[in-house]
């Protein structure tokens, strides 16, 4: 859908916060992750001897958002696709961008965590690595988990559950594109009239933790409440009569998310459990949560929607140059990062050190590999660049006579 069809307050170009945003997650990640090697109620692939609880409990403040934001910047990134491309090319798309990385990494990097976490519970586990890869992919139809549509003894899409929703939630919508936009348009209007209404999702995804289950292999939410934070992103996060009240609103759903979230702490301490329960107060720990995630997101959204105070020129060139590297490199920094963290950790967590210093090594490795394999690896070469999603390189302009020669595209 072209642009000039869109609705008055649709905005025209990418909210550059929230893309920086989507990159500093990706990176967090690698932190996240790392932190579950010490925790003591994660089935993680790899454990250290000894765990410590404050890991879960700092864990539950990331998890409370960061995924939610990535589904959230995903479906900004979606409704601006739509409008250059029209539904049936974004579709397309999609699944090239989407689908080629997701199959790569399921059949290439996948397989790794899944036969070191074997040989990290038995040492005597001595099958190859190449006789296990054909037993992660011996596999059958599970078309009662979709999206996840395949199982097997060993197999797992592993870290790339994000991407198969992802893709999922893209397919699922593009045939509903064009009346969404115009729905979009109202319920926008709506909001501008009644900014109350911008709270109207956490009910939703309250409902449907409580009572569909939290489901802890997708980072502590339902996949369906994904959805909801999806389809946000697509209508109304880059519609300014829905940026702006949600800029004055802010820091007040800001304190509300907090102490909702405070809420969930008796319930994740101590009682049932509080995924999957039916009892009463699982099921007010998971709802919630879920209202909680929708505040603390909103909230992020309006925080990081305001004027910038203009650094230093040469401390805002670097910082944007970084930034925009990370930006573009987000996809295949985060089909990497997993299996690179539990390989360290694997040969981190049987040293004689104390714990702080393996998880600070296993960061700073992992943050190192994942950037020199992206750099050295991914980036530079065209076949690559296609495997991760990521678009061909642009052309370096013609070197102007007399003139230095163009910097390499990022």
């Amino acid at each position: 859908m072209g642009a000039d069809t869109e609705p008055p307050g649709a905005g025209s170009g990418r909210r550059g916060e929230l893309d920086v945003l989507r990159a500093l997650v990706v990176v967090g990640l690698v932190f996240f992750h790392s932190a579950l090697v010490f925790s003591p109620d994660d089935d993680f692939y790899v454990k250290n001897a000894t765990t410590t609880g404050a890991v879960t409990v700092l864990a539950g403040f990331g998890v409370v958002w960061a995924m939610p934001v990535l589904f959230l910047v995903a479906g900004l990134g979606a409704r601006h696709s739509v409008r250059r491309r029209g539904p049936a090319r974004f579709a397309r798309e999609r699944l090239l961008r989407l689908g080629v990385p997701l199959v790569f990494g399921t059949v290439v990097l996948c397989p790794l965590p899944q036969w070191l976490r074997l040989r990290a519970a038995d040492p005597a586990y001595g099958q190859s690595y190449p006789a296990f890869w054909a037993r992660f992919l011996d596999v059958r139809p599970d078309p009662a988990d979709f999206p996840f549509v395949l199982e097997g003894e060993h197999f797992e899409t592993g870290h790339l559950w994000f991407v198969v929703l992802l893709l999922s939630f893209c397919l699922l919508l593009a045939p509903f594109a064009a009346a969404l936009t115009g729905w979009a348009d109202r319920a926008a209007g709506a909001v501008q009239g009644r900014p109350a209404l911008l709270l109207s999702p956490a009910p939703v995804l309250a409902a449907v933790n409580a009572l569909l289950g939290m489901e802890e292999d997708y980072a502590g939410w339902n996949r369906w409440a994904y959805l909801l934070f999806f389809a946000y992103g697509f209508l109304l996060a880059d519609d300014e009569r829905v940026r702006e009240p949600t800029r004055r609103l802010a820091p007040r759903v800001g304190v509300l998310g907090v102490v909702l979230f405070a809420g969930t702490a008796p319930g994740f301490v101590a009682g049932d459990d509080p995924f999957t329960a039916a009892t009463p107060a699982a099921l007010a720990t998971r709802a919630l949560f879920g209202a909680a995630g929708w505040c603390w997101v909103l909230a992020i959204l309006g925080l990081l929607d305001r004027p910038a105070r203009t650094p230093r020129p040469d401390r805002r060139g670097r910082t944007s140059q970084v930034l925009a590297y990370l930006a573009v490199a987000a996809l295949p920094l985060y089909v990497l990062h997993q299996p690179v963290v539990v390989a360290f950790a694997y040969g981190v967590v049987g040293r004689a050190a104390p714990a702080p210093v393996k998880y600070a090594v296993i960061v700073a490795a992992s943050l190192v590999t994942v950037v020199l394999l992206y750099e050295l690896g991914v980036r530079r070469w065209a076949v690559t660049r296609w495997l991760f999603g990521m678009r061909p390189a642009p052309r370096a302009a013609a070197r102007p006579k007399g003139g230095r020669p163009p910097p390499p595209a990022p």
